[in-house]
């Protein structure tokens, strides 16, 4: 399979890109700087753009079989300069693949989206969605809606608390309103990214994680 990941350079997307690799797919690593991914395979190819640019969204999404999508700020200035970060992008991966016949979609979102938000507990539901990171858990709202209106075959995945541990793959995974794990490695979150597109078991669903 052909997959991009969009949103590869660092963290759980670089993550992704060795897993799908480690899988045998062929990966095109779609980022601002990809040469920050440290990584070699003869499968992977970079491609520099940007999420928010029409047109190099549709040049990295031309030609997959797959895309993974795991595009974030690094830092909540991003989301005061555009409180559409994810949902912008995420809407013009979108539109490329409808416009190329591409499936095969899935997007990392977080726990407390959606009908997750009623697992959070108080501290987490006041203190973390409603007041510091408001902006991301307003904005993977809307990305979320996007996703499931695509008419595509989406997967959503809302993990956790991300660590930086190791991929036990003995994580939970739930499509049911129903509690998991409070954190899980972003390994793991990784695996299930590239599971997603591999197999029909999670199709338009949207799944809390937690390992």
């Amino acid at each position: 399979m052909r997959i991009v990941v969009i949103g590869a350079s660092q963290g759980t997307g670089a993550l992704a890109v060795r897993t799908a690799l480690e899988r045998g797919h062929s990966v095109t690593a779609f980022a601002r700087s990809p040469e920050k991914l440290v990584l070699e395979h003869p499968k992977l190819t970079r491609l520099k753009g940007d999420f928010h640019q029409r047109s190099s969204v549709d040049e990295a999404v031309r030609g997959q079989d797959a895309v993974i999508v795991t595009a974030s700020s690094t830092s909540l200035k991003g989301f005061k300069e555009n409180p559409n970060y994810f949902s912008q992008g995420t809407a013009y991966v979108i539109e490329a693949m409808k416009a190329q016949g591409i499936r095969r979609l899935s997007v990392l979102s977080a726990l407390g989206t959606g009908e997750s938000r009623r697992l959070a507990n108080f501290i987490v539901d006041k203190l973390v969605i409603s007041f510091l990171l408001k902006a991301p858990f307003e904005d993977h709202e809307r990305q979320e809606r996007l996703v499931r209106d695509s008419g595509l075959d989406w997967v959503i995945a809302r993990p956790g608390r991300l660590t930086n541990g190791p991929a036990r793959k003995r994580y939970v995974k739930k499509t049911a309103i129903e509690k998991v794990p409070s954190s899980i490695s972003r390994a793991d979150v990784a695996d299930f990214l590239v599971e997603a597109v591999e197999a029909d078991t999670w199709v338009r669903q949207a799944v809390q994680l937690g390992g």
